[in-house]
């Protein structure tokens, strides 16, 4: 076993711990399906500038934490992360000079809340669609509920951690590698 697939894996798993750790002892709100745990999407935003593959190991512990302290709805929308999480760190392989760049960076942010936002509405909507659920009921306007708590709401959360999860990870690319930086400041020196 190489020594860089023991350091990703003994990374993976401490940000897995802190994925599971963070729903448990995090302020969460809680509206119906909607739940908002302020740093639950940190982990996984870390492991994005990592590789695809160690959001994915991620995404999958975040959902494992979510099914055992939430509703199953819940860690379903965990679940869908993967979806987000794969996009967003190809994204920053292809691109890691974006970290450098911050209008840039905040621009991509916002592309990933919104993909984020949309694959839980649709998680959140399937639920509704399907019916007989007690974790989705809701006695409002359906409209209203998806798109202003799961999907403005979902938004503004996600941007939100993954802002928390930059300016966690940006001082720490300057005492230890991470990738998506340390390709961004070789292309720099070029």
């Amino acid at each position: 076993m190489k020594k860089n697939s023991v350091h990703q894996l003994t990374l993976s798993a401490l940000l897995i711990a802190l994925a599971v750790i963070i729903p448990m002892v995090m302020p969460r709100i809680v509206i119906g399906p909607a739940s908002f745990t302020l740093a639950s999407h940190v982990p996984l935003f870390i492991a994005m500038f990592f590789s695809p593959q160690m959001a994915i190991a991620v995404a999958l512990g975040t959902f494992a934490g979510f099914l055992m302290t939430s509703p199953f709805i819940i860690a379903m929308r965990a679940l869908s992360h993967i979806v987000f999480a794969v996009i967003g760190s190809l994204y920053l392989q292809k691109n890691p000079r974006i970290v450098d760049d911050n209008k840039k960076f905040q621009l991509y942010n916002f592309v990933i809340a919104v993909i984020h936002s949309a694959i839980e509405m649709l998680v959140v909507a399937a639920f509704y669609l399907i019916g007989g659920s007690t974790q989705v009921s809701y006695d409002g306007n359906m409209l209203v509920f998806l798109f202003g708590f799961m999907g403005l709401g979902g938004l503004v959360h996600s941007l939100v951690d993954y802002n928390l999860a930059f300016f966690v990870v940006k001082p720490l690319s300057k005492s230890f590698e991470i990738p998506v930086f340390k390709k961004a400041k070789s292309l720099f020196a070029k």
